[in-house]
């Protein structure tokens, strides 16, 4: 097959100036727009993300990306249609470098970008469906229309014969790209690659994200109290954070008493106690930008094994956080960390995500990933721009509980900066007796 070289499009310098000014404190204005003070400019966020994306692709050996991650499809297009469509499968972007990006929104969507979003042509907003995984059989030929479309886009682009990106997507899509001739390879390290550094816009959207959260802990701390349930806390803060802005609550993990050790990852209706010690993890977004942010509260009272417990978790976390700074690498940030069998664990993997890092975005997983399990045997550098989420976890000696802490950090020319506010010094005690 002859190789097509296209002729990308110019990338404007400016275009890609994340604009970071470490001299002030990082913003977390109001939601509303005003004429009277800068805020986040999304259009110029807008440009950044493509700009980003553009540079990664020309640096890889890639023609085109197709991208079916929601989250991926955002940050090219700056367009969303809520939760509903997170796993869907059902729309999807083709970006060439060439051009602007090109979307293929479910139904009426399409129409709708076309009248509100002129940030591109009209024509690239385009209608399509495709399997809504499975439900749709490969024989309903949507696939097989699917992959001709975007063939004859990249003959257009001048990148048909070169190798295209797909983040995610139906094994029948997959199919239906080979059978029109496309290799097709992974696309999403180089998206990793695009998003791993974070503009000014973007960090201010992380720190009003967390800022919210810092709000729903207060409002926990008020709440918790014997009688309550943990089902009534996170129904709690769920209204708090969407009477905020929030555009998702991906998750809140309320984990209480016994349940804590070891931790399940999920909530009950179990009811507070007296002396319990319980934790929660708000997994949220604001225009997109994720939150995860542990804090571990006590209820009227405290044990010296659950003291000692937090101590030792924020003891490992600060460890952690007093390496931060460009050029580090992350598998000195996990050598800090205990071992998996020293907090009652068989294996590094069954331990995963508990002494943790990972990168924040749009997505809650992204560059860097910091664990034992992992860093090791593949260190990341730390770069300036970058955000991230280091958690730590130590159970309490008496079988009452366990301490679970979570700091957001953003990567400075010199360091860092902690973005989650809400006080975890020590442990805190709500409505304490």
């Amino acid at each position: 097959m002859t190789i097509i070289t296209p002729v990308n499009k110019e990338i404007i310098t400016s275009d890609l100036d994340p604009r970071w000014n470490w001299d002030v404190p990082i913003p977390a204005p109001g939601r509303m727009n005003v004429d009277f003070e800068e805020r986040v400019d999304f259009r110029r966020l807008h440009r950044y993300r493509v700009a980003r994306a553009r540079k990664a692709l020309q640096e890889s050996d890639l023609g085109a990306m197709l991208c079916f991650d929601n989250n991926n499809i955002r940050y090219l297009t700056s367009s969303v249609i809520g939760e509903w469509s997170r796993d869907k499968f059902c729309r999807y972007a083709l970006f060439t470098g060439n051009s602007d990006p090109y979307l293929w929104d479910f139904g009426s969507a399409a129409a709708h970008h076309r009248l509100h979003n002129p940030w591109f042509e009209a024509d690239h907003w385009r209608a399509g469906m495709l399997g809504l995984r499975g439900s749709v059989g490969e024989e309903a030929g949507l696939f097989a229309n699917a992959a001709k479309e975007i063939a004859d886009l990249l003959k257009q682009e001048g990148v048909f014969g070169m190798p295209i990106g797909v983040d995610v997507c139906e094994p029948p899509m997959l199919f239906a790209l080979q059978k029109e001739g496309i290799e097709v390879r992974d696309v999403q390290q180089v998206m990793l690659n695009a998003r791993q550094i974070k503009s000014m816009d973007e960090i201010i959207l992380l720190n009003q994200s967390a800022s919210m959260v810092d709000g729903a802990y207060q409002l926990i701390a008020d709440e918790l109290k014997p009688g309550k349930r943990e089902n009534e806390l996170v129904a709690i803060a769920n209204k708090f954070l969407y009477d905020n802005g929030s555009d998702d609550v991906e998750a809140i993990n309320a984990v209480s008493g016994e349940r804590c050790s070891p931790h399940p990852h999920n909530f009950t209706d179990r009811m507070y106690r007296p002396g319990d010690q319980a934790f929660f993890d708000i997994i949220q977004s604001y225009m997109g930008y994720r939150t995860c942010y542990y804090r571990t509260l006590n209820i009227g009272s405290k044990t010296q094994a659950q003291v000692d417990a937090y101590a030792k978790a924020r003891e490992w976390i600060d460890n952690a956080i007093a390496l931060v700074r460009p050029g580090m690498t992350t598998d000195k940030i996990a050598a800090v960390w205990p071992r998996a069998q020293e907090f009652g664990f068989d294996s590094e993997m069954e331990a995963f995500g508990l002494q943790f890092g990972h990168g924040l975005g749009l997505a809650l997983h992204e560059r860097p990933i910091i664990s034992r399990l992992v860093s090791f045997e593949n260190p990341f550098e730390l770069k300036e721009g970058m955000v991230f989420a280091l958690e730590t976890y130590c159970p309490a000696a008496d079988g009452n509980g366990a301490a679970r802490i979570e700091e957001e950090i953003v990567v400075t020319a010199t360091g860092y900066r902690v973005i989650t506010l809400f006080p975890a010094q020590e442990l805190f005690v709500a409505n304490e007796y």
